[in-house]
């Protein structure tokens, strides 16, 4: 397949390190803006917590591709082994960046074993140094990948799949419901982008969930064979309320970190490529990251027959009979976003303000402090 179109190889080391720094500032952003999200009562507190975690594993990851290809300019590598991103639809790392990294995570310690320790390589590069009067290119390249493998060896890390996992909120004593929420994430393949997902659900079983062997890991296998952005949330939330009689779905989120669009390193199309392009007299300001949000909310059940003598709760969920697309979205509610520096916005709310109406616009100061305008 010829991904020109769509790939882009940074080849260069100064501009690899761009875009590592770019993206290290706007990830930074992001815990910010989901307290924001809190206090607009777009989230819950134990959501901001979870989605937190998450943010930081990405972070963790773009730290450790940065580490990765820190070097990789100076040796002779297969344009394969060469750092890729998503130019024209996400401006993320593509798919497979994340899917060889799931895969050195298992080999981690085996690759430590096998180089040098970090005194040796520098020793080495003296010597290099004072005898061949030449850059140590080849140790330098081992040293980063030694890194490399020792920061994923230590961290947490978003990978292209991030399993479920469950905690505890409440129980109602009188009708024997357990509630939990369900967090779990996948760095989609298709759109290239991070995708994190919440359910909360109330569990009627006569054993908690978490400690049941029969139905925990067949849930956790269930969601995960879900996570597609292609697939509506309605589509997501009844598909698990019918395989699963004693659990109910009440609520199902899912997060869009993405795409980024960057006037240096993506190809947008639309106002927004007119946006970043006048707001890119300043370096580090001519980015806009997008945050979506869709939410799905059950608003009554119903009662069908499973079985001879057995009926299972299924959910209602509320959909806007008004709005037809909304309705069409398999979405109770959608909170579209752009995180974007001042200097973007101003020119977005100068010139094309009518093109981002309904748009939640979350501006960066300055003094990296983040507003709030709809």
């Amino acid at each position: 397949m010829d991904l020109t179109y769509t790939h882009a190889v940074l080849e260069n080391a100064a501009q690899t390190r761009r875009y590592f720094a770019k993206f290290e500032r706007i990830i930074g952003h992001l815990g910010a803006v989901a307290n924001i999200s809190l206090d607009e009562k777009l989230i819950t507190t134990m959501e901001v917590k979870m989605l937190k975690g998450y943010l930081q594993a990405l972070s963790n990851t773009f730290t450790a591709l940065s580490y990765k290809y820190l070097m990789s300019d100076r040796v002779s590598l297969q344009s394969g082994d060469q750092f890729s991103i998503d130019k024209t639809q996400s401006g993320f790392p593509i798919f497979r960046e994340l899917m060889q990294m799931t895969a050195d995570v298992t080999q981690a310690d085996k690759h430590l074993k096998s180089l040098p320790s970090p005194e040796r390589l520098k020793k080495d590069m003296i010597n290099h140094i004072l005898t061949e009067k030449s850059a140590p290119s080849q140790l330098q390249f081992a040293m980063s990948q030694r890194i490399y493998y020792e920061y994923l060896a230590q961290k947490d890390l978003f990978l292209t799949q991030n399993h479920p996992e469950i905690l505890w909120v409440g129980m109602d004593v009188k009708d024997v419901r357990r509630s939990y929420l369900i967090h779990w994430a996948a760095y989609d393949s298709q759109t290239n982008l991070p995708v994190i997902y919440f359910m909360e659900l109330e569990d009627t079983a006569s054993r908690a969930l978490p400690h049941d062997e029969r139905r925990w890991p067949r849930v956790q296998a269930h969601l995960m064979a879900q996570s597609v952005s292609g697939l509506k949330l309605l589509t997501i939330a009844q598909g698990f309320d019918r395989d699963f009689d004693t659990l109910h779905p009440k609520m199902l989120r899912r997060f869009h970190l993405g795409p980024m669009h960057s006037h240096a390193y993506t190809e947008q199309r639309g106002p927004l490529r007119d946006v970043l392009a006048q707001a890119s007299g300043e370096a580090g300001l001519d980015w806009a990251l997008a945050w979506t949000v869709e939410s799905l909310v059950s608003e009554s059940i119903t009662k069908e027959k499973v079985g001879i003598f057995k009926t299972a709760e299924r959910q209602v969920y509320h959909l806007d009979k008004v709005d037809f697309q909304m309705a069409d979205s398999g979405a109770s509610d959608i909170n579209r976003a752009l995180i974007l520096p001042h200097r973007a916005y101003q020119v977005l709310e100068e010139k094309y303000k009518s093109d981002f109406k309904g748009v939640q616009k979350y501006v960066v100061g300055k003094n990296a402090k983040i507003l709030s305008y709809n």
